[in-house]
Protein backbone atom coordinates (compact mmCIF):
# COMPACT_ATOMS: atom_id res chain seq x y z
CA UNK A 1 0.00 0.00 0.00
CA UNK A 2 1.03 3.66 -0.23
CA UNK A 3 2.97 5.08 2.70
CA UNK A 4 0.06 7.38 3.63
CA UNK A 5 -3.56 6.44 4.27
CA UNK A 6 -6.73 7.87 5.76
CA UNK A 7 -7.80 6.30 9.04
CA UNK A 8 -11.57 6.48 9.51
CA UNK A 9 -13.13 5.61 12.85
CA UNK A 10 -16.72 5.42 14.03
CA UNK A 11 -16.94 6.49 17.67
CA UNK A 12 -19.85 6.05 20.06
CA UNK A 13 -20.93 8.39 22.85
CA UNK A 14 -20.59 6.23 25.95
CA UNK A 15 -23.67 7.59 27.74
CA UNK A 16 -25.87 7.63 24.61
CA UNK A 17 -25.14 4.48 22.66
CA UNK A 18 -27.28 5.40 19.66
CA UNK A 19 -25.17 8.52 19.07
CA UNK A 20 -22.08 8.11 16.88
CA UNK A 21 -19.61 10.27 14.99
CA UNK A 22 -17.15 9.68 12.16
CA UNK A 23 -13.56 10.79 12.79
CA UNK A 24 -10.80 10.80 10.17
CA UNK A 25 -7.06 11.38 10.36
CA UNK A 26 -4.12 11.13 7.98
CA UNK A 27 -1.64 8.43 8.95
CA UNK A 28 1.62 6.99 7.66
CA UNK A 29 2.43 3.29 7.56
CA UNK A 30 5.96 3.27 9.10
CA UNK A 31 5.64 0.09 11.16
CA UNK A 32 8.07 -0.60 14.00
CA UNK A 33 9.30 -4.17 14.46
CA UNK A 34 6.53 -6.45 15.77
CA UNK A 35 3.62 -4.50 14.30
CA UNK A 36 1.16 -5.06 11.46
CA UNK A 37 -1.47 -2.86 9.86
CA UNK A 38 -4.77 -4.42 8.83
CA UNK A 39 -7.55 -2.98 6.71
CA UNK A 40 -10.97 -3.90 8.09
CA UNK A 41 -13.13 -5.09 5.20
CA UNK A 42 -16.46 -6.07 6.75
CA UNK A 43 -18.15 -6.58 10.11
CA UNK A 44 -21.50 -7.57 11.56
CA UNK A 45 -23.80 -5.45 13.71
CA UNK A 46 -26.29 -7.01 16.14
CA UNK A 47 -27.78 -6.16 19.51
CA UNK A 48 -24.74 -7.93 20.93
CA UNK A 49 -22.62 -4.97 19.82
CA UNK A 50 -24.83 -2.69 21.89
CA UNK A 51 -24.44 -5.09 24.79
CA UNK A 52 -20.66 -4.78 24.52
CA UNK A 53 -20.95 -1.01 24.67
CA UNK A 54 -23.55 -1.11 27.45
CA UNK A 55 -21.19 -3.03 29.70
CA UNK A 56 -18.59 -0.41 28.76
CA UNK A 57 -16.11 0.38 31.48
CA UNK A 58 -17.85 -1.85 34.01
CA UNK A 59 -17.72 -5.63 34.19
CA UNK A 60 -16.34 -6.49 30.77
CA UNK A 61 -14.16 -3.42 30.03
CA UNK A 62 -15.02 -3.42 26.33
CA UNK A 63 -14.09 0.24 25.78
CA UNK A 64 -10.53 -0.64 26.78
CA UNK A 65 -9.91 -2.87 23.75
CA UNK A 66 -9.73 0.07 21.34
CA UNK A 67 -9.19 3.27 23.36
CA UNK A 68 -9.92 6.61 21.73
CA UNK A 69 -8.20 8.88 24.22
CA UNK A 70 -11.53 10.63 24.85
CA UNK A 71 -13.34 9.81 28.09
CA UNK A 72 -16.78 10.48 26.56
CA UNK A 73 -16.38 8.63 23.26
CA UNK A 74 -15.43 5.01 22.63
CA UNK A 75 -14.80 2.52 19.85
CA UNK A 76 -17.65 0.03 19.71
CA UNK A 77 -16.20 -3.45 19.07
CA UNK A 78 -17.46 -5.56 16.17
CA UNK A 79 -16.63 -9.01 14.82
CA UNK A 80 -15.45 -9.15 11.25
CA UNK A 81 -12.72 -9.75 8.68
CA UNK A 82 -9.60 -7.77 7.92
CA UNK A 83 -6.68 -8.07 5.48
CA UNK A 84 -3.04 -7.44 6.31
CA UNK A 85 -1.81 -4.46 4.25
CA UNK A 86 1.59 -4.01 5.90
CA UNK A 87 3.61 -6.28 8.17
CA UNK A 88 6.80 -6.17 10.18
CA UNK A 89 6.12 -9.53 11.86
CA UNK A 90 7.53 -12.88 10.81
CA UNK A 91 4.72 -15.34 10.12
CA UNK A 92 2.09 -12.70 9.28
CA UNK A 93 2.15 -11.86 5.57
CA UNK A 94 0.67 -9.03 3.56
CA UNK A 95 -2.55 -10.20 1.91
CA UNK A 96 -3.54 -12.68 4.60
CA UNK A 97 -7.11 -12.51 5.89
CA UNK A 98 -8.03 -12.77 9.57
CA UNK A 99 -11.27 -13.07 11.51
CA UNK A 100 -11.62 -11.43 14.90
CA UNK A 101 -12.63 -8.55 17.13
CA UNK A 102 -12.06 -5.15 15.57
CA UNK A 103 -13.09 -1.56 16.19
CA UNK A 104 -15.55 -0.08 13.71
CA UNK A 105 -12.79 1.60 11.73
CA UNK A 106 -11.00 1.41 8.41
CA UNK A 107 -7.66 0.21 9.81
CA UNK A 108 -6.05 -1.11 12.98
CA UNK A 109 -2.43 -1.32 14.07
CA UNK A 110 -1.75 -4.59 15.89
CA UNK A 111 1.16 -6.28 17.68
CA UNK A 112 0.90 -10.03 16.94
CA UNK A 113 2.29 -12.41 19.56
CA UNK A 114 1.99 -16.19 19.95
CA UNK A 115 1.93 -16.47 16.15
CA UNK A 116 0.97 -19.95 14.93
CA UNK A 117 -0.50 -21.38 11.71
CA UNK A 118 -3.91 -20.87 13.35
CA UNK A 119 -3.43 -17.14 13.91
CA UNK A 120 -2.15 -14.81 16.60
CA UNK A 121 -3.04 -12.77 19.67
CA UNK A 122 -2.79 -8.99 19.77
CA UNK A 123 -0.07 -8.31 22.32
CA UNK A 124 -0.67 -4.56 22.62
CA UNK A 125 0.08 -3.50 26.20
CA UNK A 126 -3.35 -2.00 26.83
CA UNK A 127 -4.97 -5.37 26.00
CA UNK A 128 -2.76 -7.55 28.19
CA UNK A 129 -5.16 -7.63 31.15
CA UNK A 130 -8.31 -8.10 29.06
CA UNK A 131 -10.08 -11.38 28.30
CA UNK A 132 -7.78 -13.32 25.97
CA UNK A 133 -10.63 -14.78 23.90
CA UNK A 134 -11.21 -11.32 22.44
CA UNK A 135 -7.52 -10.82 21.65
CA UNK A 136 -7.29 -13.86 19.35
CA UNK A 137 -7.32 -13.51 15.54
CA UNK A 138 -8.00 -16.52 13.33
CA UNK A 139 -6.08 -16.99 10.07
CA UNK A 140 -8.80 -17.81 7.55
CA UNK A 141 -6.53 -20.14 5.57
CA UNK A 142 -6.16 -22.37 8.67
CA UNK A 143 -9.63 -22.01 10.23
CA UNK A 144 -11.60 -25.28 10.14
CA UNK A 145 -14.86 -23.35 10.51
CA UNK A 146 -14.18 -20.89 7.67
CA UNK A 147 -16.05 -20.99 4.36
CA UNK A 148 -15.37 -18.01 2.10
CA UNK A 149 -18.88 -17.95 0.64
CA UNK A 150 -20.38 -17.88 4.15
CA UNK A 151 -18.29 -15.06 5.63
CA UNK A 152 -21.32 -12.90 6.36
CA UNK A 153 -23.00 -15.70 8.27
CA UNK A 154 -19.81 -16.62 10.11
CA UNK A 155 -19.22 -13.12 11.47
CA UNK A 156 -22.89 -12.81 12.41
CA UNK A 157 -23.19 -16.20 14.02
CA UNK A 158 -19.79 -17.02 15.48
CA UNK A 159 -19.56 -14.35 18.22
CA UNK A 160 -23.21 -14.80 19.15
CA UNK A 161 -23.22 -18.55 18.79
CA UNK A 162 -20.23 -19.10 21.05
CA UNK A 163 -22.29 -17.27 23.69
CA UNK A 164 -25.34 -19.40 22.85
CA UNK A 165 -23.41 -22.67 22.66
CA UNK A 166 -21.60 -22.12 25.95
CA UNK A 167 -24.74 -20.80 27.67
CA UNK A 168 -26.66 -23.92 26.68
CA UNK A 169 -23.73 -25.99 27.92
CA UNK A 170 -23.59 -23.99 31.18
CA UNK A 171 -27.29 -24.62 31.82
CA UNK A 172 -27.00 -28.32 31.02
CA UNK A 173 -23.75 -28.62 32.97
CA UNK A 174 -25.64 -27.34 36.02
CA UNK A 175 -28.74 -29.50 35.34
CA UNK A 176 -30.71 -26.28 34.83
CA UNK A 177 -30.23 -25.65 38.57
CA UNK A 178 -33.09 -28.05 39.17
CA UNK A 179 -35.58 -26.14 37.02
CA UNK A 180 -38.25 -27.80 34.91
CA UNK A 181 -39.29 -24.48 33.34
CA UNK A 182 -36.88 -22.04 31.67
CA UNK A 183 -38.15 -18.57 30.80
CA UNK A 184 -36.08 -16.73 28.17
CA UNK A 185 -36.62 -12.98 27.77
CA UNK A 186 -35.94 -11.13 24.50
CA UNK A 187 -36.47 -14.54 22.91
CA UNK A 188 -36.38 -13.08 19.38
CA UNK A 189 -32.72 -12.11 19.72
CA UNK A 190 -30.22 -14.18 17.77
CA UNK A 191 -28.27 -15.12 20.89
CA UNK A 192 -31.46 -16.27 22.61
CA UNK A 193 -32.74 -18.44 19.78
CA UNK A 194 -29.21 -19.74 19.19
CA UNK A 195 -29.29 -20.96 22.79
CA UNK A 196 -32.69 -22.55 22.18
CA UNK A 197 -31.31 -24.23 19.04
CA UNK A 198 -28.49 -25.76 21.11
CA UNK A 199 -30.95 -26.95 23.76
CA UNK A 200 -33.05 -28.74 21.17
CA UNK A 201 -32.40 -32.23 22.54
CA UNK A 202 -33.15 -31.46 26.20
CA UNK A 203 -35.50 -33.63 28.26
CA UNK A 204 -37.73 -32.75 31.19
CA UNK A 205 -37.44 -28.98 30.74
CA UNK A 206 -40.00 -26.69 29.09
CA UNK A 207 -38.45 -23.74 27.27
CA UNK A 208 -40.72 -20.67 27.39
CA UNK A 209 -40.06 -17.71 25.10
CA UNK A 210 -40.96 -14.28 26.49
CA UNK A 211 -41.08 -11.52 23.90
CA UNK A 212 -42.84 -8.35 22.85
CA UNK A 213 -46.26 -8.64 21.25
CA UNK A 214 -44.79 -7.35 17.99
CA UNK A 215 -42.21 -10.16 17.81
CA UNK A 216 -44.51 -12.93 18.96
CA UNK A 217 -45.35 -14.29 15.52
CA UNK A 218 -41.66 -14.42 14.58
CA UNK A 219 -40.75 -16.28 17.77
CA UNK A 220 -43.63 -18.73 17.32
CA UNK A 221 -42.45 -19.48 13.78
CA UNK A 222 -38.91 -20.29 14.91
CA UNK A 223 -40.13 -23.59 16.33
CA UNK A 224 -37.31 -23.84 18.88
CA UNK A 225 -39.31 -22.92 21.98
CA UNK A 226 -42.01 -25.03 23.61
CA UNK A 227 -44.25 -22.05 24.32
CA UNK A 228 -44.34 -18.31 23.61
CA UNK A 229 -45.81 -15.61 25.86
CA UNK A 230 -45.89 -11.84 25.56
CA UNK A 231 -44.25 -9.97 28.41
CA UNK A 232 -47.65 -9.05 29.82
CA UNK A 233 -48.55 -12.75 30.06
CA UNK A 234 -45.66 -13.92 32.26
CA UNK A 235 -47.97 -13.96 35.28
CA UNK A 236 -50.03 -16.68 33.52
CA UNK A 237 -47.12 -19.15 33.74
CA UNK A 238 -47.18 -21.80 36.45
CA UNK A 239 -45.58 -20.31 39.55
CA UNK A 240 -45.36 -23.54 41.55
CA UNK A 241 -42.68 -25.31 39.48
CA UNK A 242 -38.91 -24.78 39.69
CA UNK A 243 -38.16 -21.99 37.20
CA UNK A 244 -34.94 -20.60 35.74
CA UNK A 245 -34.88 -17.11 34.21
CA UNK A 246 -32.47 -16.45 31.33
CA UNK A 247 -32.48 -12.70 30.80
CA UNK A 248 -31.47 -11.22 27.44
CA UNK A 249 -33.65 -8.12 27.94
CA UNK A 250 -32.18 -6.54 31.05
CA UNK A 251 -35.39 -4.68 31.91
CA UNK A 252 -35.63 -3.93 35.63
CA UNK A 253 -39.45 -3.98 35.65
CA UNK A 254 -39.55 -7.29 33.80
CA UNK A 255 -37.05 -8.81 36.21
CA UNK A 256 -39.16 -7.62 39.14
CA UNK A 257 -42.26 -9.22 37.56
CA UNK A 258 -40.42 -12.53 37.17
CA UNK A 259 -39.06 -12.52 40.73
CA UNK A 260 -42.34 -11.55 42.36
CA UNK A 261 -44.43 -13.98 40.28
CA UNK A 262 -42.25 -17.07 40.78
CA UNK A 263 -40.98 -16.20 44.25
CA UNK A 264 -39.35 -19.19 45.93
CA UNK A 265 -39.85 -21.29 42.80
CA UNK A 266 -37.26 -19.17 40.96
CA UNK A 267 -34.09 -21.24 41.27
CA UNK A 268 -31.68 -19.08 39.26
CA UNK A 269 -31.61 -15.71 37.46
CA UNK A 270 -29.04 -15.77 34.64
CA UNK A 271 -28.32 -12.30 33.25
CA UNK A 272 -27.02 -12.89 29.72
CA UNK A 273 -26.96 -9.28 28.49
CA UNK A 274 -29.04 -6.35 27.28
CA UNK A 275 -29.20 -4.18 24.18
CA UNK A 276 -30.69 -1.12 25.85
CA UNK A 277 -29.13 -0.77 29.32
CA UNK A 278 -25.94 1.25 29.81
CA UNK A 279 -25.24 -0.21 33.23
CA UNK A 280 -24.90 -3.78 34.48
CA UNK A 281 -27.82 -4.17 36.90
CA UNK A 282 -29.86 -1.89 39.09
CA UNK A 283 -30.43 -2.49 42.78
CA UNK A 284 -31.83 -6.02 43.07
CA UNK A 285 -31.57 -6.34 46.86
CA UNK A 286 -35.32 -5.94 47.39
CA UNK A 287 -36.26 -8.69 44.94
CA UNK A 288 -37.45 -12.03 46.31
CA UNK A 289 -35.57 -15.09 45.14
CA UNK A 290 -32.00 -15.51 43.95
CA UNK A 291 -29.59 -12.67 43.22
CA UNK A 292 -29.15 -12.25 39.44
CA UNK A 293 -25.88 -13.71 38.21
CA UNK A 294 -23.95 -12.46 35.18
CA UNK A 295 -23.26 -15.15 32.56
CA UNK A 296 -19.90 -14.65 30.82
CA UNK A 297 -19.06 -17.16 28.07
CA UNK A 298 -15.24 -17.14 28.58
CA UNK A 299 -15.71 -18.54 32.09
CA UNK A 300 -17.51 -21.62 30.75
CA UNK A 301 -15.01 -21.89 27.90
CA UNK A 302 -12.17 -22.06 30.41
CA UNK A 303 -14.03 -24.75 32.35
CA UNK A 304 -14.65 -26.86 29.27
CA UNK A 305 -11.08 -26.38 28.04
CA UNK A 306 -10.04 -27.98 31.32
CA UNK A 307 -12.75 -30.68 31.18
CA UNK A 308 -12.49 -31.67 27.52
CA UNK A 309 -9.37 -30.01 26.13
CA UNK A 310 -9.39 -27.12 23.63
CA UNK A 311 -9.46 -29.38 20.56
CA UNK A 312 -12.65 -31.11 21.70
CA UNK A 313 -14.27 -27.79 22.63
CA UNK A 314 -13.50 -26.49 19.13
CA UNK A 315 -14.75 -29.69 17.51
CA UNK A 316 -18.07 -29.57 19.34
CA UNK A 317 -18.49 -25.86 18.69
CA UNK A 318 -17.65 -26.11 14.97
CA UNK A 319 -20.08 -29.01 14.54
CA UNK A 320 -22.93 -27.12 16.23
CA UNK A 321 -22.10 -23.86 14.45
CA UNK A 322 -22.03 -25.64 11.10
CA UNK A 323 -25.54 -26.99 11.69
CA UNK A 324 -26.78 -23.57 12.76
CA UNK A 325 -25.28 -21.72 9.78
CA UNK A 326 -26.67 -24.35 7.41
CA UNK A 327 -30.13 -23.59 8.80
CA UNK A 328 -29.68 -19.79 8.72
CA UNK A 329 -28.29 -19.69 5.18
CA UNK A 330 -30.97 -21.90 3.68
CA UNK A 331 -33.09 -19.86 1.22
CA UNK A 332 -36.49 -19.01 2.66
CA UNK A 333 -35.52 -20.04 6.18
CA UNK A 334 -37.57 -18.78 9.12
CA UNK A 335 -34.59 -17.60 11.15
CA UNK A 336 -32.60 -14.91 9.37
CA UNK A 337 -32.40 -12.64 6.33
CA UNK A 338 -29.17 -10.89 5.45
CA UNK A 339 -29.33 -7.09 5.42
CA UNK A 340 -26.18 -5.92 3.67
CA UNK A 341 -24.94 -2.34 3.50
CA UNK A 342 -21.80 -0.36 2.85
CA UNK A 343 -19.98 2.48 4.57
CA UNK A 344 -19.75 4.18 7.93
CA UNK A 345 -22.93 6.22 7.47
CA UNK A 346 -24.85 3.00 6.99
CA UNK A 347 -23.26 1.58 10.14
CA UNK A 348 -24.37 4.69 12.05
CA UNK A 349 -27.98 4.19 10.96
CA UNK A 350 -27.96 0.50 11.92
CA UNK A 351 -26.48 1.24 15.35
CA UNK A 352 -29.13 3.87 16.02
CA UNK A 353 -31.87 1.42 15.05
CA UNK A 354 -30.38 -1.40 17.13
CA UNK A 355 -30.13 0.81 20.19
CA UNK A 356 -33.72 1.99 19.77
CA UNK A 357 -35.03 -1.54 19.19
CA UNK A 358 -36.29 -0.71 15.70
CA UNK A 359 -34.69 -3.67 13.90
CA UNK A 360 -36.72 -6.51 12.40
CA UNK A 361 -35.67 -9.62 14.36
CA UNK A 362 -35.19 -11.48 11.06
CA UNK A 363 -32.72 -8.88 9.78
CA UNK A 364 -29.03 -9.73 10.13
CA UNK A 365 -26.90 -6.66 9.43
CA UNK A 366 -23.50 -6.80 7.80
CA UNK A 367 -21.51 -3.73 6.75
CA UNK A 368 -18.73 -3.63 4.19
CA UNK A 369 -16.24 -0.78 4.31
CA UNK A 370 -13.41 -2.23 2.24
CA UNK A 371 -12.99 -1.77 -1.48
CA UNK A 372 -14.24 -4.25 -4.02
Amino acid sequence: MNNAFTLTRLETRKNALGTTRIVTSQETVELPPGEVLVKIERFSLTTNNITYAAFGDAVMKYWQFFPTGDADWGHMPAWGFADVVASNVEGVAVGERFYGYFPIASHLRMQPVRVTPRGFYDGAAHRSELVSAYNQYMRCSHDAGYVAALEDYQMLVRPLFITSFMLADFLEDNAFFGATQVVVSSASSKTAFGTAFCLGRREGVQLVAATSQGNRAFVDALGCYDRTVAYGEIATLAADVPTLYVDFAGHDDLRATVHHHFGESLVYDCYAGSAQKTEFLGDTSALPGPTPQLYFAPVQIRKRNADWGPQEVNRRFNEAQGRFIAELSRPGNRWMTLAQGRGFAHAQAVIADLHAGRVDPRAAHVVRIGTE
